[in-house]
């Protein structure tokens, strides 16, 4: 359907848009109208990803806008977008011809999800496959190579190169399937490639990191310009990734690496000293000009860019004591058996980066200005003397990772050096932790260089809170909920089992074996009751596995079998992959299962249990983080002094988030249907509640609260009953759920009239 949202002509690929949908849009073109940045929340199974598409691509048409940079989380994301994008590309050719609606639009991931190279691609880890990249595609193994035959180098590379400017893609919308088949039949280098027509395309989709990380944005997304409308999709944890990007862990196993790192980069350093001193002369009179130079070099050789240094640094000459190599790496030994003695405490440690300076300083000799250029040194040292094998270098490269930022940062981190993990007291496992504690510092300049950026997912409540978390001004920022012709959401408060004792997760209640055995009996009595697919959330893998090992005792999860086959989510990626595909068919054959998960883990965050695979979500608990961890009250103390953001608000907002996450997986479009099941005491009162998001709050009735299993097992049985009766999809009048064009029309029609 075509329609008009404020003078702006809108290609939408489907008949009926939703009315959420209609003022989703609303919103977004007014926030993109005023160059701003905005927060949206919308329910899931909404369409909020073919919502954005459709306006934004509508917008580019009509607007001289930069390109769309779409980011998700996971590769699967990444993979449905561009399908929705395709289908709504050929609608706009079929509407306003294929001339008019070009398009450009490419997936880029990792060398491991793009590499089509038979030997390289087959490499277990992204980091092998990136070194693996790297012995055949560095320009000296390609000069090397002209002479010598046996170099082995790699044919799509080489071919990609020989074609130079002309190696270009046809318009059209690439998933990484499509890149990839399209690199074997021309031959070229798909990941490459991609990275090349990234500044033709007019959507690009790709991972957070890519625009969040310092080290990668630097290389992949320097040249976007600032009219680009930058998305972050299901960026409920966004301010996680934040953190994530900037913090380092160093452990013992990494001070040992990196001083291997160290010996042998001395010994290639030696061996080029005797056989070509004149290169490491002209790399010390590059630095003397300064880091910028590095931008020069072959596409190839461009590893990683520096974490954090703004462009005015990188143009400043690099610090006389490290620009000669075999200076650097004794300044990198000295900085290494630092940290070595500061790992052997048997204390908690806790500190900021300027004191952390000041005795690196007395002890060492080491100033703050030289460890700012620590990272790109190293990869300038490591380019200049051809070393190829960079997964080998990880540990060294994490040295310097935590030089630069604690030399460029002096607020919004903390260093905690433990000498053992709180939980295994007797076992020493010694660990410095460079933690950020400042979302705001890895996404500023995002905010900062494009003119809007959309913040949006179905679990942003409270959504005042994230503007004060990241630090930015939102011209819009809104909250949507969801409209529907029957109530097919049914969300209920449990806070005891039908002996009327109270049940929570709480720490001094979890193994109370009333609680345990209540917990038992509310899953026994629903997946008697409920059909095909139920999921339970668990606070953590410890209380997950110390319950399911009480209920076996108890010889309740026996009966439970007798209803439902259950499925387990391990920490081992491939035993969950295939727990959910059993589960899956369990479910398709109309036997039924149980799927047992974890809060925060990989399936709340990825996995959609729609239709018939999760009609009952049960949460067991709320998800508080580890209270204890020395990070997170380094971190709350930080909001608290720097955002005005209390202890207890975060971490409910938090928890709730992360509860609202995983319950939310059990519905996925508005003919679904399903239950939700908050099993704890705590949810029952308000300032835990109030955080739920509204589209779940609106069905939360008040009989729906402080319930027992008795009358929840009731509710769940009238709930399916009353789903199993015919109803009207679209609904009549002030209660439709689908609008056809003609009832956007009149709505057109009525705004004017009173305007």
């Amino acid at each position: 359907m075509k329609f008009k949202i404020e003078g702006l002509t809108v290609y939408f690929p489907y008949e009926f848009i939703y009315p959420e949908q209609y003022q989703y849009m609303l919103e977004l073109k007014r926030a993109l109208d005023a160059n701003g940045h905005c927060l949206l929340e919308m329910p899931t199974g909404t369409g909020k990803t073919i919502t954005l598409l459709s306006l934004i691509t509508s917008y580019q048409l009509a607007n001289p806008v930069g390109k769309l940079v779409y980011c998700t989380r996971t590769v699967h994301e990444m993979e449905k977008v561009l399908d929705e994008l395709r289908r709504l590309h050929a609608y706009q050719e079929k509407e306003i011809g294929k001339e008019a609606a070009k398009i450009l639009a490419l997936g880029l991931s990792s060398r491991k999800n793009m590499c089509v190279h038979p030997d390289i691609s087959g490499e277990g880890s992204r980091e092998s496959v990136d070194a693996g990249c790297r012995k055949l595609t560095a320009s000296w193994v390609r000069i090397a190579a002209v002479d010598n035959p046996n170099i082995q180098t790699c044919d799509f590379f080489e071919n990609y190169e020989k074609k130079g400017a002309d190696a270009l893609l046809p318009p059209g919308v690439y998933t990484l399937h499509d890149m990839r088949s399209f690199g074997r039949e021309k031959g070229w280098c798909p990941y490459f490639l991609a990275r090349h027509m990234i500044q033709f395309a007019n959507v690009v989709v790709y991972n957070y990191q890519y625009l969040l990380d310092p080290k990668v944005s630097g290389i992949i997304s320097r040249e976007m310009e600032k009219e680009c409308i930058v998305v972050f999709d299901e960026a409920h944890n966004i301010d996680n990734v934040c953190i994530e990007a900037l913090s380092v862990n160093i452990r013992q196993q990494t001070l040992e690496g990196a001083t291997r790192n160290l010996g042998k980069i001395s010994q290639v350093i030696e061996k080029f000293k005797a056989t070509d001193a004149n290169r490491l002369r002209e790399e010390y009179n590059r630095l003397v000009e300064g880091l910028a130079q590095r931008g020069n070099l072959p596409v190839a050789d461009n590893w990683l860019a520096n974490p954090v240094l703004p462009d005015d640094i990188l143009r400043e000459a690099v610090p006389g004591n490290i620009r000669r190599a075999e200076h650097f790496v004794a300044f990198l030994k000295r900085l290494v058996q630092y940290i070595k003695g500061r790992l052997l405490t048997e204390v908690v440690e806790s500190e900021g980066p300027l004191s952390f300076l000041n005795s690196l300083n007395k002890e060492c000799s080491i100033d703050q200005k030289a460890l700012k250029f620590c990272y790109d040194r190293l990869q300038s040292l490591l380019t200049t003397l051809e070393i190829t094998d960079t997964d080998e270098f990880l540990h060294i490269q994490a040295i310097c990772d935590f030089a630069t930022l604690v030399g460029t940062y002096q607020r919004g981190f903390a260093i905690i050096i433990e000498p053992y993990d709180d939980r295994m007291p007797n076992i020493p496992d010694p660990v410095l932790q460079l933690s950020c504690l400042d979302a705001s510092l890895a996404i500023r300049p995002v905010f900062e260089r494009f003119q809007s950026v959309v913040i949006t997912s179905g679990t942003l409540s409270p959504i005042d809170l994230y503007p004060r978390l990241l630090n930015f001004n939102p011209v819009i920022f809104k909250s949507f909920t969801m409209t529907l012709t029957r109530d097919c959401l049914c969300p209920m408060i449990l806070t005891r089992g039908s002996d009327q004792l109270p049940v929570s997760t709480k720490f001094d209640m979890r193994s109370d074996p009333g609680v345990v055995r209540n917990y038992g009996r509310l899953l026994l009595e629903m997946v008697a009751a409920v059909p095909d697919g139920v999921v339970c959330f668990f606070v953590s893998y410890s209380y997950m596995d110390g319950i399911i090992n009480s209920w076996n005792e108890m010889g309740i999860l026996q009966e439970v079998m007798q209803h439902k086959l259950v499925f387990i989510e391990t920490q081992d990626v491939v035993e969950t992959t295939l727990a959910l595909d059993n589960y899956r068919r369990a479910c398709d054959c109309g036997r039924g299962a149980v799927f047992f998960s974890v809060a925060r883990g990989k399936v709340a965050e990825g996995i959609d249990f729609d239709r018939h695979y999760g009609r009952l979500v049960i949460m067991y608990g709320i998800p508080f983080q580890y209270t204890l961890s020395r990070i997170l009250r380094a971190r709350l103390e930080y909001l608290r002094e720097t955002f005005q953001i209390k202890e207890g608000d975060f971490l409910t907002f938090d928890a709730v988030r992360q509860a609202a996450q995983c319950v939310g997986r059990v519905i996925r479009s508005k003919a679904d249907y399903g239950m939700m099941i908050f099993a704890d005491k705590r949810y029952n009162r308000h300032d835990k509640r109030s955080k739920l998001p509204g589209w779940i709050q609106t069905h939360l009735r008040d009989a729906h609260l402080n319930l027992s299993t008795d009358m929840s097992l009731h509710i769940a049985r009238e709930f399916l009953r009353k789903m199993a009766q015919p109803y009207d999809k679209k609904g009549q009048g002030t209660n439709a759920t689908l609008l056809s064009q003609a009832d956007l029309e009149r709505m057109e029609q009525m705004e004017n009239m009173q305007a």
